[in-house]
């Protein structure tokens, strides 16, 4: 537990201060492009951008989820985003070559599902930074993705549907998705009818399409960059909390029933004592009484009834045995010139000292010689308050 609590402050202590954009020393760490061992990691713990439209005053900012697969945007991605229903179309299908349909979808230039090809006949440079706009369905994200990229994008924007408007959702590849290179980002349904309808009546151009100048940016918060290492400690000490509870509440449990099984000190120091003269016994009252058992205190603890004038002899002819104890059971030796002794109930009579601890500390109301009979005689003499 202590190692675990060392090694935490020493990660808080040398792992850098982490703003908006991704540290030096966890970029060494991450290749630039992700691949499907990540990406149940990149899926529970997404990260969140924004996608705006920076050629109009003030630039129109829609939310974004970047995918888990392809590139990681370090640095915001400027580019003119483009339908690629606006310049594509399904390529040509030769029916009598089966092998030519690589894919058990249909290619649809509106959600971008492969096999595209450009259909008004020109082509994108190599060096243009464009960026490619689809929609949801029709086929996995990362297909989308393959897309955009063979058809020269550097990034693709995929809007939601209509049957989740309102989800931002976190895009991953159950299969190895490593070929992907460009950066995949996801906006909600109606942010995505929003840069549709604003692309459609732009009046910016670019190689004869209307476009509009768009600014991809990933926002890399601080628990991110920590998340492995909490994680990492809350694993590590989850057994160890979870075992500490456990015995917590086990404790807490015994202490509680130690309690019940124990005698209060009242009840205890209600019964009468005697002292051993050498040649009989000089009997004594309680040296404690309290208020509340103050009615109990004048009951005859030997007859369980009320004698309002204490004797230091029997009122009732007591078994033969009872004056002929000479030996303590519990430290097994013989009762001395002015030795104190307790009198239980069942008329058994021990040193006080070493009674009074059996009963309050270890044996409740017990006798060390009948278990279990004195108890039912000292809760009928004695009541005992509610703990």
């Amino acid at each position: 537990m202590i190692n675990v609590l060392i090694l935490l402050a020493v990660s808080v202590v040398l792992v850098p201060r982490v703003d908006s954009h991704r540290p030096d020393w966890l970029r060494r760490f991450t290749p630039s492009s992700r691949d499907d061992s990540n990406w149940l990691w990149s899926w529970a713990w997404a990260s969140d951008g924004t996608v705006s439209i920076v050629d109009r005053s003030p630039p129109v900012t829609f939310p974004a989820r970047p995918a888990s697969f392809g590139a990681e945007l370090i640095d915001p991605l400027l580019g003119y985003v483009i339908p690629l229903a606006s310049f594509t179309a399904p390529c040509p299908y030769d029916s009598h070559n089966s092998t030519e349909r690589r894919h058990p979808f249909d290619p649809d230039p509106v959600f971008g599902c492969p096999d595209l090809c450009v259909s008004d006949g020109s082509e994108r440079e190599p060096t243009d930074t464009w960026i490619a706009l689809v929609q949801r369905g029709g086929c996995p994200f990362v297909e989308k993705a393959r897309q955009a990229q063979k058809l020269g994008a550097k990034a693709v924007v995929v809007g939601g549907d209509r049957d989740n408007p309102d989800a931002l959702l976190n895009m991953f590849s159950e299969r190895d998705a490593s070929d992907v290179t460009i950066a995949a980002t996801y906006i909600k349904y109606w942010d995505y009818v929003q840069l549709s309808s604003m692309i459609a009546v732009s009046n910016t151009t670019h190689n004869g399409l209307k476009t509009l100048s768009l600014l991809i940016s990933t926002e890399y918060s601080a628990w991110e960059w920590y998340s492995p290492i909490i994680t990492f400690i809350i694993i590590l000490l989850l057994p160890s909390l979870l075992t500490f509870i456990t015995l917590l509440i086990h404790r807490i449990r015994a202490a509680r029933a130690a309690q019940r099984d124990r005698a209060p000190e009242s009840v205890v120091h209600s019964l009468p004592w005697r002292v051993w003269t050498g040649t009989g016994w000089e009997k004594h009252e309680p040296l404690f009484v309290p208020a509340d058992m103050a009615a109990a205190s004048s009951q005859d603890v030997e007859r369980g009834l009320d004698t309002p004038n204490a004797s230091t002899s029997h009122d009732v002819q007591l078994p033969a045995w009872v004056e002929q104890q000479m030996e303590c059971a519990i430290c097994l030796e013989m009762f001395v010139k002015n030795d104190r002794v307790r009198v239980l109930p069942c008329y058994h009579l021990f040193h006080i000292d070493e009674i009074d601890e059996w009963l309050i500390h270890k044996k409740k109301l017990v006798c060390p010689h009948n278990i279990g009979f004195t108890y039912v005689i000292l809760l009928n003499a004695f009541p005992v308050p509610h703990l």
